[in-house]
């Protein structure tokens, strides 16, 4: 399984919006934070707020925040808004592989891996991922 780099700048990026639920942060601040290329990590958050896991708001007073709470984002979310599949064989989706001969059970394999990683990335949300301190402001902020 190849994790992109777009996928894991994703997820630092959101993790890094759902630490400060209480003011936007600008892509510079969150590219400087979490030591990602900036240019690539504009186009990552421009794919996240499209997927409409991000919001946005231009101005000096701009920036991004989370477009759903953390409880409510999974990491299957972040790869499928971000890579399409969890899994693909040479690019492709897996749902059409069929092979012949001896082969013919492999494509079943492919499948069940690719099962059992959407199984784990669908069960870790941002919040399950986010250090104790930042659990607790997300709550004060939710709870205001």
């Amino acid at each position: 399984m190849h994790i992109s780099a777009k996928a894991d700048y994703a997820t630092r990026a959101l993790l890094e919006l759902a630490c400060e639920p209480e003011r936007p942060l600008t892509c510079e601040a969150i590219a400087s934070s979490q030591e990602i290329p900036f240019r690539f990590l504009k186009s990552v958050v421009g794919e996240l707020r499209k997927a409409g896991l991000v919001r946005s708001q231009r101005g000096c007073e701009g920036g991004y925040w989370l477009g759903r709470p953390p409880e409510d984002i999974t990491l299957l979310d972040v790869v499928r808004a971000i890579d399409g599949e969890v899994i693909t064989l040479r690019g492709e989706p897996l749902a059409g592989l069929d092979y012949p001969g001896p082969a013919v059970g492999m494509p079943g394999v492919w499948r069940r891996v690719e099962a059992g990683a959407a199984a784990v990335l669908g069960g870790l949300t941002l919040a399950s991922l986010l250090p104790a301190g930042a659990v607790e402001r997300q709550q004060r902020v939710g709870a205001a």
